[in-house]
């Protein structure tokens, strides 16, 4: 079973093309229902049948998963059936009717503008460090890009000139997001003033470094952000992911259309972008009721 695992994994780099972030999340899912499977005593994978799955995901949602995570790991596992018949690993299939589980349709926390603005100003302005928090959170804000695309951009994806920048997206999909002039400022000053004395001497193509002179991660940016949101007093549940729910919700509260926020946001499916809809709506509805003297 672990080598029907690491054949999967290689099928998912090598011919699928995924992101690392999304191999590592199928890896994560598949180990786990193999060792579950194990436990039931099952050794080989054609054994394994659909009330095996079933069973599993159960004790996943009573663990206390939310239905997201459970949509993730059902399609997870129905891929890797999918890949084990198409190998003839298996003579059945017993993930091919598996049921998705229904997603709850939760809307995502947003800032206010008032809020951003909070964040955005809450770096220092004359430290390399702060130079280079500042060209983060405003290019999240200016850009809705995922975080972990943030953190992989290298100074080459930068036409600042022009207005833009190259993003590597999901599944390695490339896209272009323009920028706007506070972003770019940002970013300039912090490739002028930050980035140099970061670096140390050494030689990257990266764009945003951290003390060692080395790539910053996801979980270094991830406690940056908490520690700016307490310095600017926001209350709101927050994560580098509210600030690309911000971005796409004032763009379609200020009149943007529906069809571009999805080309900048780099979804694949119009209906994952309608979500953001939701969050308008909900706010036109609040303030319906706030102001209408018989709502």
């Amino acid at each position: 079973m672990d080598e029907a695992l690491e054949q999967f994994i290689h099928y998912l780099k090598v011919e699928k093309g995924l992101a690392k972030n999304s191999v590592e999340a199928y890896h994560r899912d598949i180990f786990f229902y193999l060792l579950f499977l194990r436990r039931q005593g099952v050794t080989r994978l054609e054994d394994s049948r659909q009330e095996h799955i079933l069973q599993y995901l159960l004790q996943e949602r009573r663990s206390g998963k939310s239905s997201a995570s459970l949509a993730r790991l059902t399609a997870s596992l129905r891929n890797f059936y999918k890949f084990l018949w198409a190998e003839k690993r298996i003579s059945h299939n017993p993930a091919q009717d598996l049921p998705t589980p229904k997603r709850d349709q939760r809307l995502p926390h947003v800032l206010s503008p008032t809020e951003i603005e909070a964040l955005l100003n809450a770096p220092r302005r004359d430290t390399p460090l702060g130079l280079r928090d500042v060209a983060m959170l405003e290019l999240l804000y200016a850009t809705g890009m995922r975080v972990s695309e943030l953190v992989s951009l290298k100074v080459s994806d930068l036409q600042l000139s022009m207005g833009f920048i190259k993003c590597l997206g999901k599944g390695s999909k490339e896209r272009i997001i323009p920028v706007g002039q506070w972003a770019v400022e940002a970013v300039q000053a912090y490739l002028e003033r930050g980035r140099t004395h970061l670096l140390k001497g050494k030689a990257s193509d990266v764009l945003f470094l951290n003390s060692r002179g080395e790539p910053l991660s996801r979980q270094g940016f991830w406690k940056l952000i908490k520690r700016y949101a307490r310095q600017a007093q926001i209350t709101k549940p927050i994560t580098p992911h509210v600030l690309r729910h911000s971005f796409a919700t004032h763009l379609l509260e200020n009149g943007a259309d529906l069809r571009s926020v999805q080309e900048m946001l780099g979804h694949a499916d119009i209906s994952t972008t309608q979500i953001y809809t939701h969050v308008t709506h909900a706010k036109i509805r609040d303030t319906y009721r706030l102001a209408h003297p018989r709502a």
